[in-house]
């Protein structure tokens, strides 16, 4: 791509992306700290792409998508996944109106532009299964009819790395039906008092909505447009085949460590996270830094590390760390 249209790239995505400065700002009106938490949230925004959050209670998940929805003026809707949940809850139901000999239909909270999926681990496989087809069809059947979901439907599924008894751990061809899993940290201590601070208030600042569907809707288009080039497209592949093959890859310490690499999802996801990326940079071209900055919350849940290396503590995170650390760049 000659230098001169970059440049042009790069003014038109100044501009498209002008509107994520106010809706920064709204969001930091409550939002302390999370810094990542709230750039990953954009970027599956922007890439059209779900995430699960994993972290322990507490960390102001649920406060940053409610935020979220507020400044962007989107239908937000938050369901506390539990062993008793019926698919119906999730997707609506018919109800029979005796008078009228009628089924009506009753939507279910899935119809919204951002869904919380609380918990989604503490849910039965039905329950999981009508989630994912959801967000893998973009549509739910209630009855004899399809329902197309909204056009702005993103999925924020969270899970408690800590408690374990009755939960029903999501199956690996889920789990990589989410474009991130990002981890949630616990805040820094300056952070913290400022938590402290904000929350025991008077009052929480209001958020207004200052995005709206449309905006989001019309700057996915601009991130598709965003260049990537070959040698890039090229360091994408050479992560994920070392997920696959480490061994042929200068990699060999990790052949014990891996059980099963990542999908061709991640190189898919890679590249569309990256862009989004870029475009929260203000950049229209995607840099091996874009990559190396969102590859471990694209790739972490697409590997599965074999039982040696769970016995010597060694992560998936780790893993992929490691293979960023000795793929050249280029």
């Amino acid at each position: 791509m000659e230098l001169s249209s970059i440049r042009d790239l790069n003014e038109h995505v100044q501009r498209e992306s002008a509107f994520l400065n106010r809706l920064l700002d709204e969001i930091r009106k409550v939002m302390v700290g999370q810094d990542a938490l709230v750039e990953r949230v954009l970027v599956g925004m922007l890439a059209d792409g779900h995430i699960l959050l994993e972290g322990v209670p507490g960390l102001a998940k649920t406060l940053l998508v409610k935020t979220v929805s507020q400044a962007v003026d989107a239908d937000f809707s938050r369901l506390q996944f539990t062993p008793d949940l019926l698919p119906a809850d999730l997707v609506g139901t018919q109800i029979y109106n005796p008078r009228t000999t009628e089924f009506t239909v009753h939507r279910g909270p899935i119809f919204a532009n951002l869904v919380l999926a609380d918990e989604v681990n503490r849910a039965p496989a039905k329950v999981q299964s009508a989630l994912l087809e959801a967000m893998q069809e973009r549509q739910v059947t209630i009855g004899d009819t399809t329902y197309l979901l909204e056009d702005l439907f993103l999925v924020l599924a969270t899970q408690n790395p800590i408690e374990q008894e009755g939960t029903y751990p999501l199956p690996e061809a889920q789990i990589d039906r989410f474009m991130l899993k990002v981890l949630v940290d616990y805040p820094i201590r300056s952070e913290e008092r400022m938590i402290i601070d904000r929350m025991t208030g008077a009052e929480l600042p209001e958020i207004m909505p200052v995005v709206s569907p449309e905006d989001i809707l019309r700057a996915r288009a601009t991130v598709r447009s965003v260049y990537v080039d070959d040698k890039i497209k090229e360091y994408i592949l050479d992560l994920v085949m070392a997920t696959r093959r480490p061994g042929e890859n200068g990699l060999s310490a990790l052949s014990a460590m891996i059980a099963y690499g990542a999908s061709p999802r991640a190189s898919i996801y890679l590249v569309s996270a990256a862009r989004a990326r870029a475009f929260l940079q203000g950049r229209g071209y995607v840099s091996p830094e874009d990559i190396k900055h969102i590859a471990p919350d694209v790739l972490r849940h697409r590997i599965i590390p074999t039982y040696e290396a769970e016995a010597e503590s060694v992560s998936s995170t780790d893993i992929v760390q490691d293979i960023l650390d000795h793929v050249e760049v280029p």
